[in-house]
């Protein structure tokens, strides 16, 4: 393996060993950032005083580390310093409809990232941490709207979760069953694709009249949405 095949690989550790569908799994960091790049939704999970939690929240990728904010696993991580979590991103890309059931399946392209977050207290970190945030769910925003003030920067929580410890899963193409005995039955078999796509801005019905989109939200009507 040469460096830079070691530098694109992420570490393997025991909680991201795959040890089921290892044909569907990955470590491969290009294909974990090309993951996180698609989406802005991330579940965190974490268990507080012996409960478990499951959090969506809003996320950004620096490509070293994960920043979310906002959450009610935010405000309980912070009362339990030190806590694990797990943080997941799914993409469902189609149903797979075998001719059995029990070989239907998912498309899928999902990544797992471990680790303790850290709370981000250096104001420069902070601002850029939330201008990652937001730029990665909508590229221009930043720029466009109102960035924090004081008052608003210090009644934010921000979360750093490094991505050193990650994994990947991805499954494509169609059911397996088509070489085994069901392939007699002659039910159909093959993939529903599933595809989100941005809409047309819809404005606020307070807006005074005149005011339109920008054009980095109105680039992105009719677009994949990863």
């Amino acid at each position: 393996m040469t460096n830079d095949q070691l530098s694109s690989a992420l570490p393997e550790t025991d909680r991201t060993r795959h040890r089921r569908l290892r044909e569907q799994g990955s470590l491969d960091r290009a294909q974990l950032d090309a993951i996180l790049e698609a989406g802005f939704i991330c579940h965190v999970g974490v268990v507080i005083d012996g409960t478990p939690m499951v959090v969506p929240t809003v996320y950004g990728s620096d490509g070293r580390n994960l920043y979310f904010h906002g959450s009610v696993a935010s405000r309980s991580l912070l009362a339990s310093p030190g806590a694990a979590v797990c943080v997941t991103v799914t993409h469902v890309d189609g149903l797979v409809l075998a001719r059995s059931v029990f070989e239907h399946g998912v498309n899928y392209r999902s990544a797992m990232v471990h680790g303790v977050p850290r709370l981000v207290a250096d104001p420069d970190e902070k601002w850029a941490g939330l201008r990652c945030l937001t730029e990665h769910a909508t590229p221009g925003q930043w720029a466009y709207a109102r960035q924090p003030n004081r008052k608003e920067l210090a009644a934010t929580t921000l979360l750093a979760l490094s991505l050193e410890e990650a994994s990947v899963k991805i499954r494509t193409g169609g059911p397996d069953d088509g070489e085994g005995p069901d392939a007699a039955l002659g039910n159909w078999a093959g993939v529903l694709p599933l595809a989100a796509t941005w809409g047309a801005p819809e404005p606020d019905p307070r807006l005074p009249e005149g005011v339109e989109p920008p054009q980095h939200i109105v680039n992105r009507s009719n677009t994949r949405a990863s």
